[in-house]
């Protein structure tokens, strides 16, 4: 809490009492407590033994730089959020022959003990998958009350059914979601998963993120002695699933007009950025123009990237996108968006009426990003004070350059400082991070940050959040009619004081990486909320007044608070 002295010698008394009054405010007001924060490092002390291999012991080809993602999630069902890190292996003609080592290394679980510790639990759950994973999407796809996962591949994507037992089933040929073996030629990659109710039926659909048709053998001719730019490889088409009454999905990609094949895809997001009530989708490419596909409200997409302003940066270049984050940045509830890269990145203010304006450089990202590689980013709250800051784990992707990793913490307005060295040494020390997922993994109301890298150390961090400011907060899960997964893409709009905190309910909100589950919002000094508003993606509206803070509530449609 912040203490305020302070001496007035004012001209006359007019101006004592103006400058009275506002020291007051600034001392009174609950949205001003400067935080002292305080990252630790705690991965040793927690257990998480986790390192990341590219299948050999160099690094030359695109695969080998992308990295893999972090999911976290309560797979077991006691109260608490577990961990899934992706991992690479050895592939015959692309790794090299030395690095048959590293043959068949498997992806980790790690099981939240409740007491800051977590254990490996990967081979009892059955989720070890030795292929090449890139990222995992977790939900609970058949509304039975646990938490599933679908794995995104370099090769056959694979889908864990929950036995709710501990363990996990195969079940990816009878859903028909393993993918097809190629796509433009090339084995397929896919590099992450939308889920949404596309088509409002009840069920679960989703829409598969596929980067580039990489071809191994490919030799620069600019180049030759550097890792060929994506720009020089074919791009491979996402695909979007529809969920069919027998559980199973069909591909409904050429039919709802979304079949790209040379695009690039680094990332979806499904957010209602129009605010007409229905849910869109936004895909960052690779080196050519992001897309935006807007839904219509009748089960059609057209692709308006460009004339919505997200197509290309402030300077009119596609940039080499990795993902899309949301959340509204200045307080003005409107949902907007940022799109990291490697060069500046982009951070998109939603003007409403379906418009973005790029604002990088007026936010102070441009100088924050510019020189690095910026992969995992999340807009978050880090010190409960009720605007989103910024985190992003960063790394050059052509060599195995580390950087320092970036806090940004915004002023309130949508101006972002970087506060990272002063508030823990993980930030003090370059690393080449690629995915990175935000969480309350201790369940004490601050948010927690979990980075994968791919550097000569390529060990995980756990970063506890030893936040002590005072500040209140709200964790929320949704669930909708028809389950945790009908809820996706809702809008809940919370009323503190005279402020207002908009949010969209959506798990996949950085690089490769699933968040926390739970809707996090910060409240600074007040102890309640006012009002909650949760608008489902039915378009049925739940209301709430007078709501405690400092807890986890869930919401169900229909049904209330508990």
């Amino acid at each position: 809490m912040i203490q305020c002295f302070f001496k007035v010698i004012p001209a006359n008394i007019f101006s004592q009492n103006i400058l009275t009054i506002f020291l007051l405010w600034v001392c009174n007001n609950s949205w001003a407590q400067t935080p002292s924060v305080i990252f630790t490092d705690i991965t040793e002390e927690a257990g998480i033994d986790f390192r990341y291999t590219f299948g050999d012991t160099t690094y030359g080809n695109i695969l080998e730089s992308s990295g893999s993602g972090v999911s976290v999630f309560d797979y077991d069902g006691d109260g608490d959020l577990d961990l899934y890190m992706m991992n690479g292996t050895f592939l015959e003609g692309i790794s090299d022959p030395e690095g048959v080592m590293f043959k068949d290394t498997p992806n980790r679980l790690y099981q939240n003990n409740d007491d800051g510790t977590f254990t490996d639990v990967t081979q009892k759950a059955g989720v070890g998958d030795v292929h090449w994973s890139m990222a995992a999407g977790v939900l609970d796809y058949d509304n039975d009350g646990d938490v599933d996962i679908y794995l995104l591949n370099y090769g056959p994507n694979v889908f864990y059914i929950n036995n709710n037992d501990g363990t996990f089933t195969d079940v990816t040929d009878s859903l028909g979601l393993r993918g097809p073996k190629s796509l433009n030629g090339f084995t397929k990659w896919s590099v992450g998963v939308a889920f949404w109710d596309y088509n409002l039926d009840g069920a679960i659909d989703m829409m598969v993120g596929n980067f580039l048709a990489f071809d191994p053998n490919y030799v620069s001719s600019t180049m030759p002695d550097m890792m060929p730019h994506p720009a020089e490889y074919h791009g491979q088409a996402s695909m979007l699933y529809q969920q069919n009454k027998n559980g199973s999905f069909t591909d409904v990609t050429k039919a709802m007009g979304l079949y790209y094949p040379e695009s690039k895809c680094m990332g979806l997001t499904v957010f209602d950025y129009d605010d007409d009530g229905d849910l869109d989708l936004f895909q960052g490419n690779d080196h050519q123009m992001n897309f935006l596909f807007r839904n219509d409200g009748h089960n059609n997409f057209q692709e308006v990237a460009q004339i919505s302003g997200v197509a290309v940066n402030d300077q009119g270049l596609p940039t080499g996108s990795m993902h899309g984050s949301i959340g509204d940045i200045d307080g003005d509830g409107l949902i907007d968006l940022l799109v990291t890269d490697l060069r500046h990145g982009s951070l998109y203010r939603n003007l409403g009426f379906g418009l973005f304006e790029d604002i990088t450089e007026q936010s102070g990202l441009a100088r924050l990003f510019t020189g690095k590689g910026v992969w995992a980013a999340a807009l978050f709250d880090f010190d409960n004070d009720g605007d989103l800051d910024i985190f992003s784990a960063n790394g050059v992707a052509e060599e195995l350059i580390a950087q320092y990793p970036l806090l940004a913490e915004n002023d309130g307005y949508g101006h972002f400082t970087n506060i990272g060295p002063e508030h823990g040494t993980y930030f003090r020390e370059k690393r080449s991070g690629r995915g990175a997922a935000i969480w309350d993994y201790d369940n004490d109301g601050d948010l927690d940050i979990i980075i994968s890298h791919i550097d000569l150390r390529a060990s995980a961090t756990l970063l506890r959040n030893d936040i002590k400011n005072n500040n209140h907060w709200l964790g929320l899960t949704l669930i909708g009619k028809n389950g945790p997964a009908s809820a996706l893409g809702a809008k809940v709009t919370i009323y503190v004081g005279e402020k207002r905190l908009v949010k969209m309910n959506q798990y996949a909100t950085s690089y490769l990486s699933s968040n926390d589950p739970r809707m996090h919002f910060g409240l600074g000094g007040h102890h309640q909320v006012d009002r909650l508003e949760i608008y489902w993606p039915d378009q049925h509206t739940d209301v709430f007044y007078d709501i405690k803070a400092d807890r986890y509530l869930t919401a169900i449609q229909n049904k209330g608070l508990r």
